[in-house]
Formats: structure tokens, C-alpha cells, sequence
């Protein structure tokens, strides 16, 4: 499968730099132009079919490709962003502050492990984004595949794809609108492209 993975466009809790997780927030002006640059950059993908997130700001985001494709976008509900509990829509120093544990263990090599305060672990994203993707797969072995999601699911797969620690996933960056390619196979995961942000220069 060649699957073109994507994070939804821009929202004002990412543009205020708040925490966002399950908080269902849309896409703000400059959120609906990078999902129209999107689809147009797509537009000639020989696209089988768009998953994504049920959250509106994928859900929108997806159904801006879907339109150019005439198709209609599928949600899955473990494509679904991370829930951070009691930080949703808190500045990150209003977290350091208030929570001070978990700003010392998440940035730590147990970090994945350490469940935000009423919300959920890393390594719980990873687990049931990874499943969502291996049950996308077997339906679409041979297909070229958009799914939509969010930031930390996103990165918890690429983590996965390299084979490395979960810890390390801020080794990654993945942009608002970004595209990454990952050449997915029975037996292993290849990085074509990394945060292609190209299509959305401009946008804002």
C-alpha cells in the first residue's frame, strides 16, 4: 500500500499554541485554505480511498481531497488524536505549571507511558493507530491510500515505521497540513516523504 499520511489543517487552538486533543474544534480560515491546497495538490493522486479521524478538523480536511476525487471520505474512529484529559486547550506553560509531573516524565524515557492527567498514554495512540492502519491495509494491499489524522498519531506511526523507541518521537515534526508517504508492506514500513509542506506555501 502507498499511503499518503496527512495532518488536518490549521485550527485556532494550534495557531494559539493550546493543547488539542479530543476537544472538537474546526478549522480556522487559514485552516480551510491549507485543506483546499491540499486536495488540489492530490488532485491527480490515483486515490482508492481517504480515510480519517472523526474529529472535524480531519473530517473537513478529508473531505476537501475527497471532493477532487469524487468519493466520500471514510471516518475510523482509531485514526482519532490522543486524549489529553485535563490539559485540552491549556497553554503548555499553564501545564508545566499545574502539572508539573508530567511535564518532568514526558519529555522522559517512560514518557509514552505516562498517562496525561484524565486522558490516555502515548503508547496507547501508537497501539490503536497501528491497528487502524493494518486493518486499512489488508483491505487495500496493492492501493494508493489518504488518511487523515492528527499530530500524535502521526508521529507514533513514524516512530514505528524507523523502528525506534517510542520516547523518540519528538525526533519527528509534522506540520498542519503536511504530507507524508510511507510505502507500506507486508513485511515492513518505508519513509517515501517527510512533512511535505510545499503544497500549502502561501496559505495563510
Amino acid at each position: 500500500m502507498r499511503l499518503l499520511l496527512v495532518r488536518h489543517g490549521e485550527t485556532e487552538s494550534n495557531r494559539q499554541g493550546f493543547a488539542l486533543g479530543r476537544a472538537d474544534v474546526p478549522l480556522n480560515e487559514t485552516g480551510r485554505k491549507q485543506a483546499a491546497c491540499l486536495a488540489k495538490a492530490l488532485a491527480s493522486e490515483p486515490l482508492a480511498a481517504i480515510y480519517a479521524s472523526p474529529l472535524i478538523r480531519a473530517a473537513d480536511t478529508a473531505k476537501a481531497i475527497a471532493v477532487e476525487h469524487g468519493v466520500d471520505a471514510q471516518i475510523e474512529s482509531g485514526l482519532i488524536e490522543m486524549d489529553v484529559g485535563d490539559v485540552e486547550g491549556l497553554t503548555f506553560a499553564v501545564v508545566r505549571e499545574r502539572y508539573p509531573a508530567l511535564a518532568q516524565n514526558w519529555g522522559g524515557p517512560d514518557g509514552p507511558n505516562f498517562r496525561m492527567p484524565g486522558g490516555e498514554r502515548l503508547v496507547d495512540v501508537q497501539r490503536r493507530a497501528t491497528e487502524a492502519l493494518d486493518a486499512i491495509a489488508a483491505r487495500h494491499m496493492h492501493d494508493t491510500v489518504c488518511v487523515v489524522t492528527h499530530n500524535f498519531v502521526i508521529l507514533s506511526l513514524l516512530v514505528s515505521a524507523v523502528a525506534i523507541d517510542l520516547a523518540s518521537f519528538r525526533c519527528f515534526r509534522h506540520s498542519v497540513a503536511a504530507i507524508t508517504e510511507l510505502d507500506v508492506t507486508a513485511d515492513r514500513t518505508r519513509i517515501v516523504r517527510l512533512n511535505d509542506t510545499c503544497h500549502i506555501d502561501g496559505a495563510d
